[in-house]
């Protein structure tokens, strides 16, 4: 583990130490969890943006290969 010091603001402080009151864990416990909790959150934002890049690059080509789809249908018939 890991030893970090880190300043709150002093509202966030002491919203956290009256839910902790109610939760019954410790303050180290309850800022991992919030922490991992919060990392989960993040990854899939950055997933979601990278997806949607990606798919913006892809889309033009996509289009590409219908419109030579669709010409060798009409050239079919």
């Amino acid at each position: 583990m890991k030893t970090l010091s880190l300043k709150l603001d002093d509202a966030v402080f002491e919203e956290t130490e009256k839910v902790l009151e109610q939760v019954k864990i410790s303050r180290n416990r309850y800022i991992n969890e919030a922490l991992e909790f919060f990392n989960q959150v993040q990854k899939r934002k950055l997933l979601a943006e990278t997806l949607a890049t990606e798919s913006k690059l892809v889309s033009e080509n996509s289009m590409e290969v219908l419109r030579e789809f669709d010409q060798l249908e009409e050239n079919e018939w």
